[in-house]
């Protein structure tokens, strides 16, 4: 059984290490890449299949024709690698390596050896390593995890970073309903968890693991008027989740398929 890692990219053209995922999924049998294109206006599309063409069984391409936002990119590609039988544990990771496939490999080992739901990274928990921000983006990150707090009433240190791996079992919990937001979908991810599992379940099948390595890369497809724009979205979640209750009979779909999310869409698998 194996690892599906879901990339999403954007506009990756010339920011894709096409070599160090080459690399990686040759040398790590045990994992498929997905990659997902979210309506790119440059050659990421070319870029990809230039990939695929190296390692044409371990690396998947969605494409999904019009921009729509990183959360439904990686809901597409977990629903595509849900479809494979071969994939046991699903995650997702930024294109630009923000998070290296070291730290991804020790999730999943997490996962594995924990008995987890749930593993994601931390750039905040204590024992983090090498970890790189400008000024002005980590005054802004501490506000808006205050906010993120009071909204999952969990104690979760770090929402927001790209890189989190769930076990096949819990991913039609997750993914079935499109996301509220196009960049905020990891507090929905912990609200889902937490409607579905209830506080103390969710808190006992996730795990918070301190990231060894983390940089932010210029270039960031969140703009100033999407990151204005946080706030009223957090709220908007807020409220669409506040009134929610425990659904476990009924979460799990019966109907968990790809073609739902968008007609507009192409897969080459």
């Amino acid at each position: 059984m194996k690892t599906g890692i879901i990339i999403p990219c954007y506009n990756e053209e010339k920011r894709l290490n096409t070599e160090a995922f080459v690399n990686f999924i040759k040398e790590n049998r045990d994992y498929h890449l997905c990659f997902v294109n979210d309506g790119s206006k440059d050659k990421t599309l070319e870029v990809l299949y230039s990939m695929k063409e190296q390692a044409p069984n371990a690396i998947s391409i969605v494409d999904v024709k019009k921009n729509s936002g990183k959360a439904t990119a990686v809901r597409a590609g977990a629903r595509f690698l849900y479809s494979k039988s071969t994939i046991s544990t699903i995650g997702f990771m930024d294109a630009d390596l923000s998070t290296d496939f070291r730290d991804f490999k020790d999730l999943v080992k997490t996962l594995k050896t924990e008995g987890k739901l749930v593993v994601f990274g931390s750039r905040n928990a204590l024992g983090s390593g090498e970890i790189e921000r400008n000024f002005m983006r980590n005054m802004f990150s501490k506000f808006v995890k205050q906010f993120i707090l009071l909204i999952l009433g969990l104690p979760i240190r770090d929402t927001q970073c790209g890189a989190k791996v769930f076990t096949r079992s819990i991913v039609p919990a997750v993914y079935d309903n499109a996301f509220t937001s196009r960049w905020l979908f990891d507090v929905e991810i912990f609200l889902r968890l937490k409607n579905y599992l209830g506080k103390e379940n969710t808190m006992n099948n996730i795990f918070e693991q301190p990231l060894m390595r983390w940089v932010h890369v210029d270039d960031s497809k969140l703009g100033m008027k999407d990151a204005l724009q946080i706030p009223m979205n957090l709220t908007q979640i807020w409220f669409n989740y506040a009134f929610q209750r425990n659904t476990a009979a009924n979460i799990i779909p019966t109907n968990f398929a790809l073609d739902t999310i968008t007609p507009e869409l192409s897969i080459a698998a």
